[in-house]
């Protein structure tokens, strides 16, 4: 059905979308209701619509959208005998009361092209109009001053070859407002944050992006010469330098040994490895280090414990038995270093006795296929698809039929009982249709196109070849984004799951560089660890300077970082030398080592710890609370541990008699460093002040350490 009516050319004095092709509601009107708002989740495009009027969210459904303007509402919608008595229009001008205020005025561009659509006839789609291809902003980068500004242009390259400017038309979106804010006009205005930050212009499914760089005020920094540990250093030095921003120096020996041990296994160094690292006087010693930590079984604890969050290793979906089992796959996999593109396959296409194959509980915990299909891209990919379920993607190029597409995958997964066991199949050929168009959708990959058929076999098999090849544009730039993040407390792309055109990296270059060393080292996790931990970047202290104090996002310095509810958990026992009981666990497990997210305990709920009902990073806090705060200071259960008569505290100080040696030793106990002159005079001088209190006064002390930002934060 085309719903097409003879063909009106525009008037020379019509602002058109395009010229020579008649006003039509596809291309036209469908635009301009979504730059309006008017089909928005919060107007009339919300499940319930608005007053009685609903369109389809982000106008998804356009012919539904078309019908519903002019047969729903007694047909007062539009008049087509009078244009200007319309609803559509005097609503939208205020003239009749309307929830969602003062759209358009009267005479404005928006208001000509919908009295013209209705003058003409409503017709609804133009079927001689060239496609759409793409979408190009003007410009498309430029360094901008605080406070600056700088009006962007969109044009919009058709078919025929055609450019025309549809910046009106366009909607645009700010990726971070607090430091651009972008009108509907294309007016880009610069806040006070540097770095580099992107505004998208939408227009008709297509997406452009512009990319605004934000250098500090002031005097050009000339930047000293400064060690280049690999090519990590040199292109952050290199948007350093285009931002006006000094990095900070490197962090001493005692802030280096107890960050990497934090990031590595999740554990904080004990006061004799403290002291024996610090004495060490060889070169590569930092080096030498991260292999050492990397063979230690916590590094399995704490990167199983990492993957198990993404991979959701959940109980309650499977079951305690399988999900030990699942859980032991994953352990298995870091223990022996499998290479990440290996065992991604290996999730994917599992088949067989799950008892054999407890990979295949990957998809126990998605019960739907399109539940896969939205996991295993968000995992694997870091592309977010399930809001093409229903509707065009809001920010980025993704359709309903690309998200069946990828849905088409997994189609074939079943379950089958085999006795007292069961299996996971992939079998027949079901086929799948658009929800909207009842059209046929094949399995095919993001980004590329529909063929003509379903592939043969295990499609599931096709899916892992394209997503493993090293030309696939999203699995190594995500991993490598992933591992960035987690050593570096925040992604080049935020949030690190959300990988898109419209939100592109904070440094494309190093980016790219992390996924081709990730791609070289053939998906070598502890290779890409050893590259990570070796740049001077990512040894920098966190003390700012004067230039990159404001700086969060560039890697100027490193970044402080609240330790993970497990890992503050197993730091506290290990300060107080009292181990944690956790209900229906073997005794003497730490935090790092729960494979069971649900594993009830009141601290780490209360910190942050992921219920694993997502596969969102986000799903794990790191925000404080005052609920937080209030329990470090007040806890019953922590002052049982400090005051506990076996306790490593009553231990050092039984066996410091001297003040200063004790206060030299609960520095290397809790801080994992020396204590300055003054720190260690004031303990000398607290001590002394409740020597008949020697005991309890030690006890404050180690409790006021472990409330403060040095112990709860990754430094």
């Amino acid at each position: 059905m085309s719903w097409r009516l003879p063909q009106i050319l525009c008037l020379s004095l019509l602002p058109c979308f395009y010229v020579g092709a008649a006003v039509d509601f596809k291309h036209d009107v469908k635009s301009l209701l979504s730059r309006l708002g008017c089909n928005g989740a919060s107007c009339h495009g919300k499940a319930e619509g608005q007053n009685g009027f609903k369109l389809s969210v982000f106008g998804n459904d356009p012919l539904g959208d078309y019908q519903s303007i002019l047969k729903e509402g007694r047909g007062r919608r539009v008049t087509l005998t009078a244009p200007e008595e319309s609803l559509l229009l005097r609503k939208a001008t205020g003239e009749v009361g309307h929830g969602g205020g003062v759209r358009i005025q009267t005479g404005s561009r928006a208001y000509k092209v919908l009295a013209e659509w209705i003058r003409h006839g409503l017709v609804y789609e133009d079927q001689d109009r060239p496609a759409l291809l793409a979408l190009r902003m003007e410009p498309e980068s430029k360094v901008l001053p605080f406070g600056g500004e700088q009006p962007l242009k969109v044009v919009a390259r058709y078919a025929d070859g055609r450019e025309v400017d549809v910046t009106w038309q366009s909607v645009f979106h700010s990726n971070d407002v607090g430091m651009a804010k972008v009108d509907q006009s294309g007016q880009v205005t610069i806040a006070g944050s540097i770095g580099q930050t992107a505004v998208m212009a939408r227009f008709q499914g297509k997406v452009s992006v512009f990319q605004a760089i934000v250098p500090r005020p002031g005097p050009k920094v000339n930047l000293p010469a400064r060690p280049v540990f690999n090519f990590i250093d040199k292109r952050v030095d290199q948007h350093l330098e285009q931002l006006n921003v000094h990095p900070s120096g490197l962090a001493d020996e005692a802030t280096y040994l107890r960050r990497v041990y934090l990031d590595l296994i999740g554990t904080l160094p004990t006061a004799n490895e403290t002291e024996d690292f610090l004495n060490n006087n060889r070169p590569a010693k930092r080096a030498q280090l991260v292999q050492d930590l990397m063979a230690r079984p916590e590094f399995t604890d704490y990167w199983a414990l990492k993957w198990s969050d993404l991979l959701r290793v959940d109980r309650l979906a499977l079951g305690h038995e399988n999900a030990f089992a699942y859980y032991g796959w994953i352990r298995d996999a870091v223990s022996e270093n499998r290479p990440l593109d290996k065992w991604t396959r290996e999730l994917l296409t599992a088949e067989g006795p799950l008892s054999d194959q407890p990979a295949g509980f990957f998809y126990k915990v998605a019960a739907k296929p399109g539940e896969m299909a939205a996991m295993t891209s968000q995992i694997f990919l870091g592309v977010r698809i399930t809001c093409a379920e229903c509707h065009q993607h809001p920010y980025d190029q993704w359709t309903q039929q690309d998200y069946h597409g990828m849905r088409g995958f997994f189609e074939q997964v079943k379950y089958k009982k085999l006795g007292p066991a069961e299996a996971l199949l992939a079998e027949g050929n079901p086929k799948g249709k658009h929800p909207r168009t009842g059209k046929p959708v094949f399995p095919y990959a993001l980004g590329t196109v529909m063929p003509e058929a379903a592939p043969e076999g295990d499609r599931r098999r096709a899916l892992a070849d394209w997503m493993t090849r090293p030309d696939n544009p999203w699995f190594a730039r995500n991993l490598a984004n992933r591992l960035w993040a987690h050593f570096m407390g925040r992604g080049l792309v935020e949030p690190v799951d959300d990988l898109r055109a419209t939100n592109p990296p904070s440094n494309p270059e190093l980016l790219d560089g992390l996924a081709t060393a990730l791609v070289e080292s053939k998906y070598d996790l502890q290779a890409m660890i050893n590259l990570i931990t070796a740049s001077r970047t990512y040894q920098l202290s966190s003390k700012p300077n004067q230039t990159n104090k404001r700086d969060e996002r560039n890697y100027s310095r490193a970044l402080l970082r609240r330790l993970p509810a497990e890992v503050l958990l197993d730091a506290v026992s290990q300060v107080t030398g009292v181990q944690e009981k956790f209900h229906g666990v073997p005794a003497g497990s730490r935090a790092i080592q729960l494979w069971d997210s649900q594993v009830q305990h009141y601290f780490l709920k209360l910190f942050g710890r992921p219920a694993r009902a997502s596969v969102c990073e986000c799903e794990r806090a790191v925000g404080a609370s005052m609920a937080q705060a209030l329990h470090l200071m007040n806890s019953p259960q922590l002052e049982t541990k400090l005051n506990h008569a076996g306790g490593q505290i009553a231990q050092i100080t039984a066996h410091h008699k001297d003040d200063a040696s004790l206060a030299r030793e609960l520095y290397l106990t809790v801080f994992n460093r020396m204590p300055l002159v003054g720190e260690q005079e004031r303990v000398v001088q607290h001590l002394g002040s409740r020597r008949f209190q020697r005991q309890k006064a030690v006890e404050d002390l180690v409790w006021a350490m472990m409330n403060s930002v040095e112990f709860i934060f990754n430094h």
